[in-house]
């Protein structure tokens, strides 16, 4: 807010909040399920939800990144494991591992000790997963959205989305998208072999050599009567 308003930007603060009906806008952006719940709202029209701003959170929310829909590559996942994940997860375990060596640690020790002990394993298994992920996962803005975020649906905890994406998931895994490029990236031995008998998925993975068109079935024409048969045909007819 400073650098965009120097001059006015606490008032203007002010009446941001007063409209979005929260304290501060620092405690709407932190919490994902406040600003994405809205966001993801004004970014969805009839059957098309297609919010751009994604918040990759672990469990309890106590971790949170922002990616940026329109920057996506497949280097996202590593640079935020690399230039975010793993300087904070190092920051947590020395705070943790110097409690540990503290004697006589107090009440509040104890009890600080134990949150860092649960975020370093969140954040643990928050890397976990988005290295998991980022072994496969290619983003292609032509496939959508949904299509693109749905192998992220475990790190999205706004439970409407995280949902809708699991569902997607679980739609790309049965082959439902095989048309999308990210489906060709996971499973490009399935998708080439639907390219055989499939022109319009060939022609959408630039993959029509593979198509064989079908065998035309023979035309049947009407059978020709044998001589002898025209011959005789006849013969034996009453008067």
């Amino acid at each position: 807010m400073l650098y965009v308003w120097q001059k006015n930007h606490e008032s203007i603060e002010q009446e941001i909040c007063q409209f979005l009906e929260v304290r501060s806008l620092r405690l709407f952006i932190q919490k994902p399920n406040l600003f994405f719940a809205f966001h993801l709202k004004r970014y969805s029209k009839s059957r098309r939800v297609a919010p751009i701003y994604w918040p990759l959170s672990t469990p309890s929310g106590s971790y949170t990144l922002w990616l940026y829909y329109h920057r996506l590559n497949d280097q996202t996942l590593y640079t935020c494991v690399n230039d975010f994940v793993d300087p904070k997860l190092k920051q947590v375990s020395e705070e943790a591992a110097r409690l540990r060596l503290k004697k006589g640690r107090s009440a509040a020790d104890e009890k600080e000790l134990e949150r860092l002990t649960d975020f370093e394993r969140e954040l643990r298994d928050f890397r976990e997963e988005l290295l998991r992920v980022a072994k496969f996962w290619k983003p292609n803005l032509n496939d959508g959205v949904e299509i693109t975020a749905a192998p992220l649906w475990k790190l999205f905890q706004y439970k409407p989305w995280q949902k809708r994406l699991k569902e997607t998931w679980q739609k790309l895994e049965a082959g439902e998208y095989d048309w999308a490029h990210l489906a060709y990236s996971i499973w490009p031995e399935r998708v080439r072999e639907k390219c055989k008998t499939d022109k319009s998925l060939a022609i959408a993975h630039d993959l029509e050599e593979l198509y064989v068109e079908p065998e035309k079935p023979l035309k049947k024409g009407k059978p020709k009567k044998r001589a002898a048969d025209e011959e005789t045909e006849g013969w034996f007819d009453e008067d």
